[in-house]
C-alpha cells in the first residue's frame, strides 16, 4: 500500500515535469511575468501619484522587481524538477538563481537614485554595493557557463534497477520540495497581508536545499563509495551552505560568498574530470 502510494507520486511528477518542460507552459510563464511586470509600472505610478495609502511607498523600479521575483519563483520550480535528472545540473541552477537575485538587488537599489543625483565622494561610495552586485552577476554567470560545459555526467549506479531506483528517490524528494516551496509562499503572502511588508522564504528554502543535498549524498553511498563521488557531491553540499550564506550576507561579502562557491564547485568539477580520464587511461 505504501508503495502504491509512493508510485502515485512519481507517476504525478512525471506528469508535472512532462507538462513543465512544454512550450505552451514556458509561453504562459513568460504571459504571467509580463502581467506583473505590467501590473507593477501601473503600481509604481500610483504610488508616484500618491494614490496609495502612505505605509505603501513604491520605488520607480518596483516593476523591475516585481517582474525579477516573479521569474525567481518558477526558476526555484525549475530548480526542484532538475534534481532527479543530474544534481550538477541541480546546483548550476542554484547558481543562475543567485545571479538572478543580485542583478534583482542592484534594479532595486537603482530605483533610489532617479531624479537629480549629487556626484560627490559620499554618493560614489553609496554606488559601490551596485557595482559589486552588477559585476558579481557578471562572475557567478560566466562560472555558471563554464560549470555546464565541464560536467560529465557519468552514472554511479551499476544497472537499470539501481539507477530506477535512485531517480525515484530524487522524484519523491522533488515533490515534496515543490509542496514545502508552494506553502513557504503561501506562508510569505499571508505574512505580507498581515504586516504590510512582504519577505521572501527564500532562504529557508535554500536552508531545506542544503539537507536535501546532504541527504541525497547519504543515499548514494548505497551505489558507490567511490572517494571521487563523495568528495564532489559534497562539494555541492557546501557550496549550498555559502549561497544559503550568500542570500543573508551584507554587500560585498554576498558576492565573495558566491564567487568562491562558484570557484569551488568549477575546481571540484576540472579535477574531478581530470582525475577519471587518468583512471580511464590507467585501466
Amino acid at each position: 500500500m505504501i508503495r502504491t502510494f509512493f508510485d502515485w507520486q512519481i507517476r504525478a511528477f512525471d506528469l508535472l515535469d512532462e507538462h513543465w518542460e512544454s512550450d505552451r507552459v514556458t509561453k504562459i510563464i513568460s504571459n504571467i511575468v509580463v502581467a506583473f511586470f505590467l501590473a507593477g509600472l501601473i503600481a509604481g505610478l500610483l504610488s508616484y501619484l500618491k494614490l496609495f495609502p502612505s505605509f505603501i511607498q513604491l520605488s520607480p523600479f518596483f516593476a523591475i522587481e516585481l517582474a525579477f521575483n516573479v521569474l525567481l519563483i518558477f526558476e526555484v520550480l525549475g530548480l526542484i524538477f532538475l534534481f532527479p535528472k543530474s544534481v550538477a545540473d541541480a546546483v548550476g541552477k542554484q547558481f543562475e538563481i543567485i545571479s538572478l537575485l543580485l542583478l534583482r538587488d542592484a534594479f532595486k537599489e537603482f530605483g533610489h537614485y532617479l531624479g537629480e543625483m549629487n556626484w560627490e565622494l559620499g554618493f560614489a561610495m553609496e554606488l559601490l554595493p551596485i557595482i559589486s552586485d552588477a559585476f558579481g552577476a557578471i562572475l557567478i554567470f560566466l562560472i555558471t557557463g563554464l560549470f555546464y560545459r565541464a560536467q560529465r555526467h557519468i552514472r554511479i549506479t551499476q544497472n537499470y534497477e539501481e539507477q530506477v531506483g535512485f531517480v525515484s528517490i530524487k522524484k519523491l524528494i522533488s515533490i515534496y520540495l515543490t509542496i514545502t516551496f508552494i506553502l513557504l509562499g503561501v506562508y510569505d503572502v499571508v505574512s505580507a497581508y498581515q504586516t504590510h511588508q512582504f519577505i521572501y522564504s527564500i532562504k529557508l528554502f535554500y536552508t531545506l536545499l542544503i539537507f536535501t543535498d546532504v541527504f541525497i549524498l547519504l543515499f548514494s553511498l548505497r551505489y558507490t563509495t567511490k572517494y571521487y563521488n563523495l568528495f564532489r557531491y559534497s562539494s555541492f553540499a557546501l557550496a549550498t551552505i555559502f549561497l544559503r550564506l550568500t542570500l543573508s550576507a551584507p554587500p560585498f561579502y554576498n558576492v565573495l560568498l558566491a564567487v568562491i562557491a562558484g570557484l569551488m564547485v568549477l575546481g571540484v568539477t576540472y579535477i574531478y574530470n581530470k582525475l577519471l580520464s587518468k583512471q580511464k587511461i590507467s585501466d
